[in-house]
C-alpha cells in the first residue's frame, strides 16, 4: 500500500469512527497536513476549544499539545477529551509551574498575573487573567496602570506586548523552543533571496526578529493578513505547519519559511494512525480536576470579558 493509499484508508476509518463516537476533531494549524485535512475545525488553540464547546459532540479529539487539550476539558467538562499523542507537550508551558508562580506572587503581592494560554491548567488556576497571542496587547491595556504585572511564561511575547503597550512588566524566563530559534541573520538571508516578499512573524520570536517584520500576529492573524494583502510573496516566521493553510487559503501566492528549523516536534507527533487509535480505544483521555478547572475557567472567562 502506498503512502497516499494508506492516508485515504485511515481517513475513511477516522470518519467512520468519528460518526460512531459523535466526535469532533480539532487540529492546530501546526499539525501535519494530513491531520489538518481530517479535522472538522482548524485554527489557534483556544479558539478551537471555544468552538468545540459550542457543538453537541460527545467527544473532542484534539490534535495539538497537552495544554490545548486541557483548555478543551476546562471549557467542555461534560465532553470526553482525547489527545492522540499523550506525550505531545509544550516545553514553554513546562517552564512555569504552579509552585514557582506562587512563590513569585509572594514576592510581588498585589501584582496581576497575565497567563499566556500556553500554560497548564494548574498554572492558569494560579493566574488572574489569560491572554492569547492575538489579544495579549488588549488584555494588558485592560489592566489598571497602577497595577504591577507578571507576564508568564513567554518573555518574547511579553517584550512585544510591553513595547506595544508601554507597560513595564515582570517577564517570566520562558520561551518557545521553535520560535526562539529564528535569527535576524536567517530573516536577512530570506529577504535577500525574496526581495519582494513581506515578512510575517509570530510574536513568540525574539524581539530583534519581530522588529524586522512587516506584520506580527498570531497564526490565524498571519493567515488573514496574507489573504487580504495585495502582496504575492511572504516570508513566514512561525511553525512550518501553517504553510498548508496559507497555500489553501491564499491561491496564487508564495510562502517561504524564514528558516527550515521552524518545526515543532511535539506538534508533529500526532499522526493519522494515532487519531484512529484514540477513537477506537477512547484513550488517552485528558481531564482536569474540578477544583483546578473552576479556578482556571475564571482566568479564561476574565479574558473573554475584555472587549
Amino acid at each position: 500500500m502506498s503512502i497516499e493509499e494508506k492516508i485515504i484508508s485511515l481517513t475513511e476509518d477516522i470518519k467512520r469512527l468519528k460518526k460512531e463516537r459523535n466526535a469532533i476533531i480539532l487540529a492546530h494549524v501546526y499539525q501535519r497536513p494530513e491531520v489538518q485535512e481530517v479535522a472538522d475545525i482548524i485554527g489557534d488553540s483556544l479558539e478551537l476549544s471555544r468552538r468545540a464547546a459550542e457543538t453537541d459532540a460527545d467527544v473532542i479529539v484534539f490534535c495539538g499539545v497537552h495544554f490545548m487539550a486541557e483548555s478543551a476539558a476546562i471549557l467542555s467538562p461534560q465532553k470526553t477529551v482525547l489527545l492522540p499523542e499523550e506525550n505531545a507537550g509544550c516545553p514553554m508551558a513546562d517552564m512555569v509551574t504552579a509552585e514557582a508562580l506562587r512563590a513569585k506572587k509572594e514576592e510581588m503581592p498585589g501584582a496581576v498575573v497575565v497567563a499566556y494560554v500556553n500554560t497548564s491548567a494548574e498554572v492558569k488556576a494560579e493566574s488572574d487573567i489569560c491572554c492569547t497571542s492575538a489579544n495579549a496587547v488588549k488584555i494588558v491595556h485592560s489592566i489598571p496602570e497602577d497595577k504591577e504585572i507578571i507576564f508568564i511564561p513567554d518573555k518574547n511575547l511579553g517584550m512585544f506586548v510591553a513595547t506595544k503597550t508601554n507597560r513595564p512588566m515582570t517577564l517570566w524566563e520562558g520561551w518557545c523552543n521553535t520560535h526562539d530559534w529564528v535569527t535576524t541573520e536567517e530573516v536577512t538571508k530570506a529577504k535577500e533571496e525574496h526581495p519582494d516578499a513581506l515578512v510575517l512573524i509570530h510574536p513568540e520570536c525574539r524581539p530583534e526578529v519581530t522588529a524586522m517584520a512587516d506584520y506580527v500576529s498570531s497564526t490565524t492573524g498571519l493567515i488573514k493578513f496574507a489573504k487580504d494583502s495585495e502582496a504575492k510573496q511572504f516570508i513566514v516566521g512561525t511553525e512550518s505547519g501553517i504553510l498548508h493553510q496559507m497555500y489553501k487559503q491564499c491561491p496564487g501566492k508564495e510562502f517561504f519559511l524564514a528558516t527550515k528549523r521552524l518545526v515543532c516536534p511535539n506538534m508533529k507527533a500526532t499522526t493519522l494512525d494515532k487519531v484512529k487509535k484514540a477513537l477506537e480505544t477512547m484513550q488517552p483521555q485528558i481531564t482536569v480536576p474540578s477544583q483546578i478547572r473552576e479556578k482556571a475557567l475564571i482566568c479564561l472567562e476574565r479574558m473573554l470579558e475584555v472587549k
